[in-house]
C-alpha cells in the first residue's frame, strides 16, 4: 500500500513599488524698461564716410568666421574607421555568443560602452566630401545601436531577456540599420564599416510537451513525485541527489505531471520557469526565474513481513493556501543544467 503525505509548498513572489520623482519647474522671466530718451541738445551720429566698404555692427558682414576643418583623405579617414573595426565588431560577436546570464549582462554592458566611444569618436571627424551622407548615416545608426543596448541592458537585469537569441532578436531593428548603414560605407569606398556579423532570429515562443524528459536517470524505484504547476509560465523542474542531477522534467503551465519510479535517498528540488524554450542551450530565453525549495525531500521504501511502504511527494510551483515549504532564489549561473 502506499502513503501520500503530501507536501504543499509556496513559492514568494516578488512585487515592484514603482517610484515617482516629482519635477519642480522654475520659470524665469525676463523684465524689460524702457530708456528715457536724452533730452535738449542736439542729435549726434557718428561714422566713416566714403572709403571701401564700411564696419557692421553686432558681428554682421565684417565679422570673420571660424574655417570647418579640412576634410580627412580617403586613407586618413580608412585608418580611422580601422582602428576601430575591430572593438566594434568583436564586442557585438561577444555579445551574439554569451553563454549564461551573468556574461551576457556584461557582454551588453561591454558593447554599449564600445559602440558609444566609436559613436563619439568618428563623430568628431571630418569624412571626405565624397562620403559624407554614408559617414553621417553610419555614426546615427551606431548611436542609435548604443541607445537601444542600454534599454537592452536593463531587460536582462530584470531577466526579461535571458540569453543571447532573445537579446538578438530584441535588438533586431537596430542592428539592421546599422548593418545596411556599415555596409553602405563601406561599398562607397571599401571602408572597413560593416560591423555585423551575426543575424537576428525572429521572436518564437517553442514549448516541450508536457512531461517530456528533459534529462532522465534512472527511474526503476517505487516512489513517484507530483509536480502541479499552476503559474503562468511553463517550467522545468530539476531533481538532484548528493552532486548528480537525477531528472530534469518539462512542465507546462496550468498543468501537473508525475515522475514514476524514484529511487530511495534524499533530494534537493530546483525549477526554472519562462517563456520559450531553447533546447540547445536548455534553458528560457524571456521571463525566466531560478529558485529551489530550502528544505529537501526523502523517498524510502520500508519492508516487513506482510507489507511494502514507500513515500510519495507532492509539490506546487505556484502560491496557495496553506503552503507549507519556502524558496529561495539561485543564482542563474549555479542552477543545475
Amino acid at each position: 500500500m502506499g502513503i501520500n503525505p503530501a507536501i504543499v509548498w509556496q513559492v514568494a513572489v516578488p512585487r515592484l513599488i514603482p517610484s515617482l520623482l516629482a519635477l519642480a519647474t522654475l520659470t524665469l522671466s525676463a523684465c524689460s524698461a524702457d530708456v528715457p530718451s536724452p533730452t535738449g541738445g542736439e542729435p549726434r551720429a557718428s561714422g566713416v564716410a566714403g572709403g571701401k566698404g564700411g564696419v557692421a555692427a553686432n558681428g554682421g558682414a565684417g565679422a570673420s568666421a571660424r574655417p570647418s576643418p579640412a576634410a580627412l583623405t580617403a586613407e586618413a579617414y580608412k585608418s580611422e574607421l580601422d582602428s576601430r573595426h575591430k572593438s566594434m565588431a568583436g564586442a557585438i560577436s561577444a555579445l551574439a555568443n554569451a553563454g549564461g546570464l551573468k556574461a551576457l549582462n556584461q557582454r551588453v554592458d561591454r558593447a554599449e560602452r564600445a559602440l558609444t566611444g566609436a559613436a563619439d569618436a568618428l563623430g568628431a571627424l571630418t569624412p571626405p566630401e565624397a562620403v559624407r551622407a554614408q559617414h553621417d548615416a553610419y555614426v546615427t545608426s551606431l548611436r542609435d545601436f548604443a541607445d537601444e543596448l542600454g534599454t537592452t541592458a536593463g531587460k536582462v537585469g530584470a531577466r526579461e531577456l535571458c540569453t543571447s537569441s532573445a537579446v538578438l532578436t530584441d535588438l533586431d531593428d537596430r542592428l539592421d540599420e546599422l548593418d545596411k548603414a556599415g555596409e553602405a560605407l563601406q561599398d562607397a569606398g571599401d571602408y572597413p564599416a560593416d560591423v555585423v556579423d551575426v543575424s537576428a532570429r525572429s521572436k518564437q515562443t517553442r514549448r516541450l510537451s508536457n512531461g517530456s524528459f528533459v534529462r532522465r536517470g534512472t527511474l526503476n524505484g517505487r516512489s513517484s513525485l507530483e509536480i502541479d504547476n499552476g503559474g503562468p509560465r511553463d517550467a522545468v523542474v530539476t531533481v538532484v541527489r548528493g552532486g548528480s542531477k537525477v531528472f530534469s522534467v518539462y512542465v507546462r503551465k496550468k498543468a501537473k505531471f508525475r515522475v514514476r519510479g524514484v529511487r530511495d535517498g534524499t533530494y534537493k528540488v530546483f525549477f526554472t520557469q519562462g517563456v520559450d524554450w531553447d533546447g540547445k542551450r536548455r534553458a528560457f530565453t524571456r521571463q525566466c526565474s531560478f529558485e529551489r525549495f530550502q528544505e529537501s525531500v526523502t523517498f524510502k521504501t520500508t519492508f516487513s513481513a506482510t507489507q511494502i511502504r514507500w513515500h510519495d511527494w507532492r509539490i506546487t510551483l505556484h502560491s496557495i493556501t496553506g503552503g507549507n515549504a519556502r524558496t529561495s532564489p539561485v543564482d542563474p549561473d549555479d542552477f543545475p543544467e
